[in-house]
C-alpha cells in the first residue's frame, strides 16, 4: 500500500527562494469526498492523477501515476470545475527535501512547506524560514482552497 506521511508549515519569509528556479503547477480535484479526493496536477511538462484517502495521524494512503498531459489539460478542462494555481520550489535540507508552494490568483499570500518523511516521529531540520505547523488544519489542505480560499478568510 502506497502511503504518505507530510507535515505542513506556513511559511514566514521569501529566504527559501535565493537561487531556486520554481516550476509552475495546475491542479483540480475530479472528487473532494471527506474520505478520499482525485486530484489532477500539471507541473512543469508532466502531468500526474492522484487518489489519497484518510488516515490516521500525519499518515494517509496515496497512489499517483504518472497521466499524459493532454489527458491532464482535458480532465482540468471538463473534470474540474475550479483550479488552483501555484509556484512550487524544491529545497534539499540535510536528506529531506522541502517543497514550498507559492499560491496565485484566489489563494495569493498563501505560502506553505511540506516534508515527506518516512515515519512519524522522524527526525528533520526545521529551516528559518518556517513558521507554525499547520498540518492537522483542513483550511490549508489544497481540496479545501479550491472552495474555500485564503483571500477569503
Amino acid at each position: 500500500m502506497a502511503l504518505e506521511i507530510e507535515r505542513k508549515f506556513l511559511v514566514i519569509s521569501n529566504d527559501f527562494k535565493s537561487g531556486v528556479e520554481p516550476l509552475f503547477i495546475r491542479q483540480g480535484f475530479i472528487s473532494t469526498h471527506k474520505d478520499h479526493v482525485v486530484r489532477v496536477r500539471i507541473q512543469g511538462k508532466k502531468a500526474f492523477l492522484a487518489i489519497k484517502g484518510n488516515g490516521s495521524g500525519i499518515t494517509r494512503i496515496e497512489f499517483e501515476y504518472e497521466i499524459p498531459a493532454g489527458d491532464a489539460h482535458q480532465m482540468l478542462e471538463t473534470l474540474c470545475q475550479k483550479t488552483i494555481e501555484k509556484f512550487r520550489y524544491v529545497i534539499s535540507s540535510g536528506t529531506h527535501h522541502w517543497e514550498v508552494d507559492e499560491f496565485l490568483k484566489e489563494n495569493s499570500g498563501l505560502v506553505i512547506a511540506e516534508i515527506e518523511l518516512q515515519s512519524e516521529d522522524e527526525d528533520f531540520v526545521i529551516p528559518s524560514w518556517l513558521g507554525k505547523e499547520v498540518t492537522a488544519d483542513p483550511r490549508y489542505y489544497n481540496a479545501n482552497l479550491i472552495d474555500h480560499p485564503f483571500r477569503k478568510w
